[in-house]
């Protein structure tokens, strides 16, 4: 089931948002748990057992993690028992998503050689990479005695399998929800009034804007390097850049409009991240939820910036190598990471990382900013390392050549319009955001946009649902 399907608009969530509001305020958690499990179910079928069998490992290790379970003078356990529950939840990540691409390189080695090694062929399980840095960040922030365990397991399930963000995110730190699982607060129709503009805005986004962009860009990346040309490799690069955003900020405000609607306060994705000025600022701002994971969890516990600028740039390589490999087993999201990490390292030992001061100056830089994102998404969606060198060998040398008549025919006058629409996103300020000003402010330009989505935008966005001219958001793959 998808956010974009009628199936979920007309008929799921409607009747989780009743049921949740008729209900006794008591059976709320119970509610949103049971429709969560359901509506991962729908999708991910068998999977959700794996689902469950993690949940019940990591709630029953929960109390036994907090620092005054244990006698004071034996800590080794209870580091034992984290070390352990972590194990197991990247143990079966790394089974489930990354068993074929490491079966895939050994057999490719044996071959070398004249032998054989059988290939490992594994569905990915929905949302696998999600729901298990939930469970890390859950058994950490116990342990660290940040927050208490949960001894309720509907609550326990409702943290992790809250369906606005068990598939896609954002990824929601416990600390950050903790205080707002105990069924005493209060869901008011106000919340749906807040939430419901800011889930029609990723709507229109998704449905409008990503998948409308999504045909050209397919047509531009699946060009063979013999056909590829100069303006065929910039147009599926900037229009990836562009559906990218769209498809996944637009999730995001979804899955924030939902949790809000239930009465939820779900930490905000993005911050107009092609608007930075550095790559630094743009980790920012993309995909908030998940550099703050990284930051928390295993920047700082390696050291994060102290003990010198060597150490530092070992634990941003690390960190950008694992960022690489969570969005995906293969090569290329590897070289994005790697990408990504040199460029944060080369601002931080040139002092780049700063904004500069003078106008002109921060133009350029935003400008050269986003060609280097751009550049980078290129290796984020090629399927693999040759077809990404190819196309950036092409986006570094100018030919006039032109469009090739399969992307030439799926740039339809309609994409066109929408591309350069979507483009104006490139040239807009940092602030402010849209999504946050649409949900809660009262200003006179958040009244615009939130009369503008909640008229046109919807209608638009509902007769292209109705007509099943939408895909699965990108974010799902991973």
């Amino acid at each position: 089931m998808s956010f974009v399907s009628p199936l979920f608009l007309w008929y799921f969530m409607p009747a989780v948002l009743i049921a949740v509001l008729v209900c006794p305020r008591s059976w709320r958690n119970g509610i949103v748990a049971v429709a969560s499990l359901i509506f991962y179910a729908s999708g991910a079928g068998a999977f959700t057992l794996l689902l469950l069998a993690c949940m019940a490992i990591n709630y029953l290790a929960g109390p036994a993690l907090e620092p005054n379970a244990w006698e004071i003078g034996k800590p080794k356990r209870r580091r034992g028992l984290l070390i352990a529950v972590i194990c197991v939840d990247v143990g079966m990540l790394v089974v489930w998503k990354y068993a074929g691409f490491a079966t895939q390189q050994i057999a490719w080695f044996a071959q070398l050689f004249g032998g054989d090694f059988p290939v490992a062929e594994l569905l990915l399980p929905i949302g696998i990479s999600f729901y298990t840095f939930h469970h890390i960040s859950y058994v950490v922030d116990v342990y660290r005695g940040e927050r208490r365990a949960l001894r309720n397991p509907v609550s326990f399930a409702t943290y992790i399998s809250m369906f606005p963000q068990l598939v896609a995110g954002p990824i929601v730190r416990y600390r950050e929800i903790a205080d707002q699982l105990p069924q005493h607060r209060s869901h008011r129709l106000d919340d749906i009034a807040a939430g419901f503009p800011r889930f029609a805005l990723g709507l229109c986004k998704k449905t409008i804007i990503a998948d409308s962009l999504s045909p050209m860009v397919e047509a531009c990346f699946s060009t063979p390097p013999n056909q590829m040309t100069f303006a065929v490799a910039w147009l599926g690069a900037l229009g990836y850049t562009l559906q990218l955003f769209f498809d996944f900020s637009g999730y995001s405000d979804m899955a924030i409009g939902l949790g809000r609607m239930l009465g939820f306060r779900l930490p905000e994705n993005f911050a107009r991240p092609y608007s930075s000025v550095t790559i630094t600022e743009f980790w920012r701002r993309w995909h908030m939820s998940l550099s703050r994971w990284f930051r928390d969890y295993v920047y700082i516990p390696l050291g994060g910036n102290r003990g010198g600028a060597g150490r530092t740039y070992r634990n941003l390589c690390i960190v950008f190598v694992l960022t690489g490999f969570w969005h995906g087993a293969n090569w290329t999201f590897l070289v994005w990471g790697i990408y990504h990490g040199a460029l944060l390292i080369v601002e931080r030992a040139f002092g780049w990382n700063e904004a500069p001061k003078s106008r002109h100056a921060r133009i350029a830089r935003r400008a050269l900013t986003m060609v280097l994102v751009v550049f980078g998404w290129v290796f984020f969606k090629s399927a693999d390392m040759t077809h990404a060198l190819s196309m950036i060998g092409h986006m570094v040398l100018p030919d006039f050549d032109g469009l090739t008549d399969v992307v030439e025919s799926a740039l339809t006058n309609q994409r066109l319009v929408l591309l350069l629409i979507a483009a104006t996103v490139l040239f807009l300020p940092a602030h402010p955001v849209t999504g946050p000003l649409i949900e809660s402010s009262r200003s006179r330009t958040a009244l615009v946009l939130r009369v503008s989505v909640m008229t046109v935008g919807l209608v638009y966005a509902s007769i292209l649902v109705a007509t099943g001219t939408f895909s699965p958001f990108l974010y799902y793959q991973f």
